[in-house]
């Protein structure tokens, strides 16, 4: 499988979004913010092949002599860290507590292995080869952040300020948001999915939580007022698209509770709420395991589960979809 060339599009002043051709694991927006003297990235692209296709588009952009020599990440999962390593000379921001989430996920080779070497015939290996088998981390290293905080960091890049805030535990344990005041612009990584009539996206994956924390994210971000409002996937979205994400999110928060409540297990809620069909224009609704799974954790205190475990799940659920999908008839794949 291969990816088509992403979109590389200006959304306001020296400001650009790196935008991939198509929905998915793993296939994460990007930002460029350039001026006359120095240039940011907020988030990286996948694999370095990603990397270097949005490093090559960002050049063209750039003014002669003009580098990028910051990259701001929004958290520490992989697709939006990993392709830092085409700038090996560029500051990598995030928070402190990302430094966590980067020790508990497997690393690039570690990825490239599993996805590679694991059996095509079980779930989890039909499953990563399908949704992961187009990226390639055999040479990639693991990328740690130079400088973190908590709390809030203001840069200028330029005469453009920068305005990063941290964030309570949400889509992971160190997710931050990026405001551009004189560009009225938030990058909110993976706190936002977006989705619209037009262009629909995935059900979000949520690692830590609870939902809680997710919603108040998406109002932190409408409460800077910006008109632009870059997810961590799917398309770009304006504020009313932002309430929509919110209904969302809110709507998975009830149905979890009063699951919950009636006793069922996280597997047997998310495959609940899956079968409600709420949100049929979304692709992946196998995700909802990682999100329902993350909310349990929070109203009974279970334990933390890893990778392997979590993943192993999904990939059940969607093969169960898959199974009943067939026994339907054809269906259209996201």
């Amino acid at each position: 499988m291969t990816i088509n060339r992403a979109n590389v599009s200006a959304i306001a002043e020296d400001l650009y979004v790196w935008l991939p051709p198509k929905r998915g694991w793993g296939l994460a927006n990007c930002g460029l913010l350039g001026s006359p003297r120095t240039a940011l990235w907020i988030d990286t692209p996948y694999d370095p092949s990603l990397a270097a296709e949005f490093l090559a588009e960002s050049r063209k952009r750039l003014a002669d002599g003009v580098t990028v020599d910051r990259i701001v990440v929004t958290h520490a999962n992989g697709d939006h860290l990993w392709g830092a390593g085409v700038l090996p000379e560029a500051e990598v921001i995030a928070t402190r507590e990302a430094l966590e989430h980067i020790h508990w996920e497997p690393t690039p080779q570690q990825t490239h292995a599993l996805v590679n070497g694991s059996d095509p015939d079980s779930p989890l290996g039909d499953y990563l080869r399908r949704h992961f088998g187009q990226f390639d981390w055999s040479r990639t290293e693991p990328v740690r952040p130079d400088t973190v905080f908590q709390g809030e960091l203001e840069l200028k890049v330029g005469e453009y300020p920068v305005q990063i805030t941290g964030l309570p535990s949400a889509h992971t344990g160190g997710d931050l948001i990026v405001h551009l005041p004189h560009q009225q612009a938030v990058f909110t990584g993976d706190v936002i999915f977006g989705s619209t009539a037009e262009q629909p996206g995935d059900h979000p994956s949520h690692w830590a939580g609870p939902l809680e924390n997710i919603v108040d994210a998406c109002e932190r971000v409408l409460a800077t007022g910006a008109r632009i409002i870059v997810p961590g996937h799917g398309p770009v979205l304006d504020r009313p698209g932002v309430r929509e994400h919110i209904a969302y999110l809110t709507y998975v928060r009830e149905r979890v509770h009063a699951l919950h409540a009636a006793g069922l297990t996280a597997l047997d809620a998310a495959r609940r709420i899956i079968a409600e069909q709420r949100y049929p224009e979304l692709g992946l609704p196998e995700r909802l395991v990682l999100t329902v799974a993350a909310e349990y954790r929070h109203l009974d205190g279970s334990e933390v589960p890893n990778v392997l475990e979590a993943m192993s799940q999904v990939a059940l659920v969607a093969r169960e979809s898959d199974e009943d999908a067939g026994r339907r008839g054809p269906r259209r794949r996201a």
